[in-house]
């Protein structure tokens, strides 16, 4: 009889190595693994985790790459949008899950699996974003959650494996760590209070960088297509920006926000490239855009930002959003100046023909060319008129 096709959204880690002895022995699945990779990993690593997972028992593994399309459909608006959850975090984890679940489900769909499993605890955001995608997308698809469902413990977990003669070191290291493109988090005992900051041997990239240096970032459309003359692919940009800046320390902090489920929680994340992307390229905004389109992003990028983050990147409005977003960037175009130092950079300034600061005009507080003083007088005069006649009339009405 043919066993029914199950796909699992894989890792290698406990939780999901567990997902494949359960689903194949206990409930007679044939478990097809698969790990989508949205940036972070090198190809040993991946190598790694596919031995693991046939070590396992699995009937096949594949591993997904999604990294150019993780920026085209999602990462750019991000940028575009200047996204900073509660003014700190660039969403370097929320974002991926969307994308690894819809992976997910498309190829769920391609081998004709009954059901799909991930390995999410009942605890956090990512069972909810998981879910919301499988719902959308294969609402007919069965949806396996064994480690929430049995609400197992890490150690229940490990004496099942080792029961199925499963023996690894499953030592938990004392940070979790969840590298990809768009930056790093890093979660511990620290970030499960509300006070106490990582130590500096928590963080992924160490400081190794002791002197400083100035680097020019190419944007073109709002997209960074260049580092210091060199072109690049947005992508490779964003790579190489990180291995120039994140030696230095910088890009790091402790995001405190509100959870899809409800509970407050803090995580901190290591995040050079995407912080420093998104403080130039708002720089360039500055001074390439008005102030209404100034204002309407940050208020469309503000709510872009919260409904990624949770889990309703397939809702239809986010496409309208994105229209939007990238119709503004026609003219975000330049050169922006960094500077970096250990734990620190800074923005220098910009270089754009479509620099709004353009002298041709006038200069602040100097001198103007494109108007009068009678033309400001006659200004000043209309646009406090309604005011002046409401201070009029309440004045009147009191007496």
């Amino acid at each position: 009889m043919t066993k029914p096709k199950v796909i699992l959204a894989f890792s290698g880690g406990l939780d999901t190595s567990f997902c494949v002895k359960y689903l194949s022995e206990d409930r007679g699945f044939e478990v097809h693994s698969a790990l989508v990779n949205t940036g972070g990993f090198t190809s040993e690593e991946l190598k790694d985790i596919e031995q693991k997972a046939y070590g396992l028992g699995v009937a096949s593994h594949v591993t997904l790459d999604v990294v150019e399309k993780y920026y085209h459909d999602c990462i750019r608006y991000m940028v575009y949008g200047n996204v900073l959850k509660n003014n700190t975090y660039p969403l370097s984890v929320s974002a991926e899950r969307v994308f690894q679940a819809t992976a997910v489900a498309e190829y769920a769909n391609k081998l004709g699996a009954k059901a799909i499993a991930h390995g999410s605890t009942g605890a956090g955001n990512d069972q909810v974003r998981f879910d919301v995608v499988f719902q959308i997308m294969v609402p007919d698809v069965e949806v396996i959650t064994p480690i929430r469902d049995m609400k197992l413990s890490r150690e229940a977990e490990i004496e099942y494996l080792k029961a199925k003669g499963v023996v690894r070191d499953w030592t938990k290291s004392t940070y979790s760590i969840n590298k990809g493109l768009w930056g790093t988090s890093v979660g511990g005992r620290e970030t499960l209070t509300s006070n106490g900051y990582l130590p500096e041997s928590a963080w992924p990239t160490q400081v190794t960088k002791t002197g400083e240096e100035t680097v020019k970032l190419h944007f073109e459309k709002g997209e960074l297509v260049g580092i210091n003359g060199q072109t690049m692919k947005p992508v490779e940009a964003i790579v190489a920006l990180s291995d120039i800046a994140s030696p230095y320390g910088v890009g790091r902090d402790i995001h405190v926000g509100d959870t899809i489920i409800g509970i407050k929680g803090r995580v901190g994340f290591e995040a050079a490239a995407p912080l420093i992307i998104i403080k130039a390229h708002h720089l360039l905004e500055k001074h390439t855009l008005t102030k209404q389109q100034l204002y309407w992003k940050q208020t469309l990028g503000e709510t872009y930002g919260t409904m990624l983050h949770e889990g309703q990147f397939l809702e239809p409005v986010m496409r309208n959003f994105e229209t939007f977003l990238a119709d503004t960037q026609a003219n975000v175009t330049g050169t922006v100046e960094v500077h970096l130092a250990p734990y620190r950079y800074q923005l220098i300034g910009i270089e754009s023909k479509y620099d709004l600061m353009s002298s041709i005009f006038g200069s602040y507080g100097e001198m103007n060319n494109a108007w009068t003083g009678d033309d400001v007088r006659g200004f000043s005069k209309i646009v406090s008129n309604q005011t002046m006649i409401h201070r009029k009339v309440s004045e009147y009405a009191g007496k």
